[in-house]
């Protein structure tokens, strides 16, 4: 949390609020949240004003323009688990954990990020800069074509899940969107992305992109810490069919949803719905150590 859908709408909300107005002062109340120098990063970004939106998995760029013909600079924003971005009337008391307050042209409102774990980091960055994060992302899960998400699947032994969830192969989906996926395409989170059939591959295609865009068009999922920049929760909570609904029957066969752990991070599903294959990725644990050679005898 939060994943692509959470994140997309942050960024439709600072398009519909912030998109065109300067920043005209910049308060760091926690500097670990800045990468890289505070000053810097102060100092570059005052003045300028927001003048588009980028997105490319859940990764978040403010493209920032100068007066003065200065090249534009970009503030890249990731959220991590718990991070929040809100728009506030200036004068709004300051909720605990706010690092960060951009305010913006006219005094009246600005920009908060709040981050209880402080996971997520915003950065200053040129356009150079941005490219060259961007470019080790793999496509973005709502962008990606057929033939590109085929192609991705070749030769993949690990478990689909994993596979899911690699940023640098398919940006943009976790925990959350992955699971759901998964059991709309009636796939095993343990299938090896190699083994699964072809019409499987593009049923998980297509299972995806759906999910995202319905995920998107309800502004997101909210458990604990997600909020939009208006402050309000996502309301795709009640469509989950088997995230973190270990124990509850299934809305299609009424099977108990099943939880499992696949590198460390929970997976659920049905099992009815998504039957273990019979090849699935090995889940190795640490190995044993060697029993020692028998001494040898004379």
């Amino acid at each position: 949390m939060p994943e692509l859908p959470e994140v997309e709408t942050v960024l439709r909300g600072l398009g519909a609020r912030a998109l065109g107005r300067r920043v005209t002062t910049v308060d760091v109340r926690h500097p670990g949240v800045i990468a890289g120098s505070v000053e810097d990063f102060s100092r570059t970004i005052e003045g300028r004003v927001i003048r588009a939106l980028l997105r490319k998995g859940k990764a978040l760029a403010i493209k920032l323009a100068a007066n003065d013909g200065a090249p534009d600079r970009y503030l890249l924003v990731r959220l991590g688990m718990t991070g929040q971005l809100t728009l506030h009337l200036s004068g709004a008391p300051l909720e605990p954990h706010t690092h960060l307050r951009l305010a913006l042209g006219g005094g009246r409102e600005e920009l908060r990020y709040r981050d209880p774990r402080r996971f997520g980091r915003l950065r200053c960055c040129t356009r150079e800069e941005l490219e060259a994060v961007f470019a080790g992302l793999g496509p973005d899960a709502q962008q990606i074509t057929l033939d590109e998400f085929l192609h991705a699947m070749r030769g993949r032994r690990g478990a689909i899940k994993s596979w899911l969830m690699n940023q640098q192969i398919l940006a943009g989906l976790g925990n959350i969107y992955a699971d759901e996926a998964l059991f709309a395409a009636r796939i095993h989170p343990l299938a090896q992305p190699a083994r699964v059939p072809t019409h499987k591959a593009r049923q998980l295609y297509r299972a995806v992109r759906k999910v995202l865009d319905h995920a998107v068009a309800l502004q997101g999922t909210s458990f604990r810490d997600y909020i939009d920049i208006e402050g309000r929760p996502g309301n795709f909570l009640p469509r989950l069919r088997v995230y973190q609904r270990t124990g509850e029957p299934c809305r299609r066969c009424k099977t108990k949803i099943r939880r499992v752990v696949i590198a460390g991070r929970s997976s659920h599903l049905c099992p009815q719905c998504q039957p273990r294959p019979r090849h699935v990725s090995r889940m190795r644990g640490p190995r044993k150590p060697c029993p020692p050679h028998p001494a040898k005898t004379k």
